[in-house]
């Protein structure tokens, strides 16, 4: 399918996007980092020496964050708490700079519900009882963003990296709510999850734009962004 096609019939899922769809806020030079069905674009001017990278939801595709490592040598906090990623990842030969933690990411700390993939041969769970999802769910580890920033001793964030199957939108409410001070985000928006999930989205667009964070890239499906804070 062309990407014109492709366009055409997420107009017509989501016809919300037709006629106010999200525009680039602010120019920058942009690089990819990872492959074409996990990575990322952002500003690599902006990475500092010893940059602070955290990667919410990793799944079984990680060339973004080794990319990162990489390039610029910076350490990566990464967060998934489904058994699954656990084992693969010790499966792989993985840098030193690479910190994986089995817990996820979520606006509290404590238990949260996830919901199983549809196919025994996925990996993503959700906190979000999408239709997408299975009944069925199991219970993992969460914390909030402030509670992994203080058990790491990380006052600030250099490139936040959001995937968390629609959990997204109350991570980022309270990651506004608690002012941490983010230098670049990458968030996949999950609104194909949600009832009117395209008005929760530009609803977040609109909390981060009124916190300084400006669009620096959206992808053609406008569903994966990157936020740079503006000066």
């Amino acid at each position: 399918m062309s990407l014109q096609a492709k366009l055409r019939k997420y107009v017509q899922t989501y016809p919300q996007w037709r006629f106010t769809p999200p525009r680039v806020q602010i120019q920058c030079p942009l690089t990819r980092f990872g492959t074409e069905y996990g990575g990322y674009v952002l500003d690599a001017s902006l990475m500092r020496k010893n940059a602070v990278v955290y990667s919410l939801g990793i799944g079984e595709d990680i060339s973004f964050d080794l990319s990162v490592i990489q390039r610029f040598g910076a350490g990566v906090e990464a967060f998934d708490p489904t058994p699954r990623v656990k084992g693969w990842l010790a499966s792989r030969k993985l840098p030193q700079q690479f910190h994986f933690h089995e817990t996820g990411i979520a606006d509290f700390d404590g238990e949260a519900a996830f919901y199983l993939p549809p196919k025994k041969d996925w990996v993503s769970h959700s906190m979000i009882p999408a239709r997408q999802y299975s009944r069925p769910c199991v219970r993992f580890p969460v914390m909030r963003l402030t509670t992994a920033m203080q058990r790491l001793s990380h006052r600030e964030i250099d490139v936040l990296k959001m995937d968390i199957e629609g959990a997204e939108y109350s991570v980022i409410e309270d990651l506004i709510r608690e002012g941490i001070p983010v230098r670049q985000l990458m968030v996949e928006f999950h609104h194909r999850f949600l009832p009117g999930g395209t008005g929760k989205t530009k609803r977040t667009l609109e909390l981060l734009e009124a916190n300084g964070m400006k669009i620096a890239h959206v992808c053609p499906r406008m569903e994966v962004f990157t936020f740079i804070l503006s000066a």
